[in-house]
């Protein structure tokens, strides 16, 4: 079966677990004892409905407060697909979480409140579908229920949002507008008797069309390897295989490939895929592949094909979102992880910080907590990468502070 990763969005109380929480209940997906609890929480709440956020927010500070702090995971299934949705909190200040949960989803659902409009979360929320190329987007108007379900409201805040989508860079994605009543499940799952005048898909409907493509897109084929298999058993003595993840596109056997950062030209002899071999693999497998000839791969080196080489640089040009407390500031040594590979880096220059709102970019010397900017990062030995908008895979890293061990940040090569 399917599974379609989905990343709300949206500011305070527009009612991202709500939605979540309806379209879990809606869809049976619910157990007995959490309805149980959520009609006796509603009930001494004084609730003349169903709290459906309590489906989601796990956490007593999220529950007493009524908004999401944390990142949540939901998992459910319907007859045509499954679905995990990472429900990520709207706050400026929780800018860090919503990019770790869009970053590998292949849909994002971005709230807004009918009363109030598209407003600076929903562009912040925007750009940073676009910057992480997030193909689909389903703009969801919610609250229909409390401006009379009025078509003219709808039609005022999508051409508000077309008007940002304007603004974007990023042309190949799909944006899709539903209007809809979380609470009362109005264009959720079931179409809205209160709104004749919307003839398009539900939430669910949309979703269930939907391909659910890798994240990753089509690119050139790109092989991290994660670890070498030497089984040295009386069956597999002279076995050597190099197993991982292929991203980009297919490899098969009788390729020409390059082994990097030593340039190493070999050609695949075969693919396994557990007990099974292949003569072609298609992005996302996991698979081990041999070699024709006998030479020096380890964790952290690249296959790719030898008419494919990436970029093999030691100074990289980036966009990086800012996660940690600390300032990033130039001259400060982070561990730069990409892929399977650690390369010990250097801050060299911190260019600008990006707004979020389309306004441009603004000269700075440091980023702090949440920010994003542009930043020059010189490495102690040559990554081998591609621009993050050619290969999403080999274009993102993580920063990871050398003292703390902790991810401080989540950068994209331009």
């Amino acid at each position: 079966m399917e599974v379609l990763k989905i990343a709300t969005a949206g500011s305070v109380d527009d009612g991202k677990s709500t939605l979540i929480g309806r379209l879990l209940y809606d869809t049976k997906s619910l157990t007995t004892d959490k309805i149980e609890a959520i009609e006796k929480s509603s009930k001494q709440k004084g609730y003349d409905y169903l709290d459906f956020s309590l489906a989601t927010d796990g956490l007593v500070a999220e529950r007493e407060q009524g908004i999401t702090i944390d990142v949540a995971h939901i998992y459910f299934s319907t007859a045509k697909k499954s679905y995990i949705i990472a429900d990520t909190p709207g706050h400026v200040e929780y800018t860090r979480n919503m990019v770790t949960g869009a970053s590998t989803s292949q849909v994002s659902i971005i709230l807004i409140d009918a009363r109030k409009g598209v407003i600076e979360q929903t562009y912040r929320h925007f750009f940073i579908n676009n910057l992480l190329r997030v193909k689909e987007v389903i703009v969801a108007i919610n609250k229909m229920d409390l401006v009379d379900y009025s078509e003219e409201v709808f039609n005022k805040i999508k051409a508000d949002f077309q008007a940002l989508n304007a603004k974007s860079t990023f042309k190949e994605q799909n944006v899709s507008y539903i209007p809809l009543s979380a609470i009362n499940g109005g264009n959720v799952v079931d179409q809205s008797k209160d709104m004749p005048w919307y003839d398009g898909q539900t939430v669910l409907e949309h979703l269930e069309g939907l391909d659910a493509e890798d994240v990753f897109e089509a690119g050139k084929a790109r092989f991290p390897v994660q670890t070498v298999i030497r089984p040295k058993t009386e069956e597999y003595h002279d076995f050597r295989g190099y197993a991982g993840k292929l991203y980009g596109n297919s490899i098969k056997v009788g390729d020409a490939v390059t082994v990097l950062p030593s340039l190493t030209e070999s050609k695949v002899s075969k693919i396994h895929f557990f007990d099974k071999q292949f003569d072609e693999a298609v992005a996302g497998s996991s698979i081990t592949i041999e070699l024709e000839n006998d030479i020096n791969v380890t964790r952290g080196d690249m296959i790719v094909k030898s008419s494919e080489l990436p970029k093999i640089e030691k100074e990289i040009s980036t966009t990086v979102c800012w996660m940690d407390s600390k300032k990033l500031v130039p001259g400060t040594k982070y561990i730069v992880q990409h892929n399977t590979n650690s390369v010990l880096a250097k801050v060299e220059s911190i260019k600008n910080t990006i707004s979020t709102d389309y306004s441009g970019t603004k000269e700075a010397s440091q980023l702090a907590i949440n920010e994003i900017g542009e930043v020059n990062i010189k490495l102690s030995k040559p990554l081998y990468f591609d621009a993050y908008n050619d290969n999403k895979s080999n274009g993102a890293f993580i920063l990871i502070d050398t003292a703390t061990n902790t991810t401080a940040g989540v950068g994209f090569i331009r």
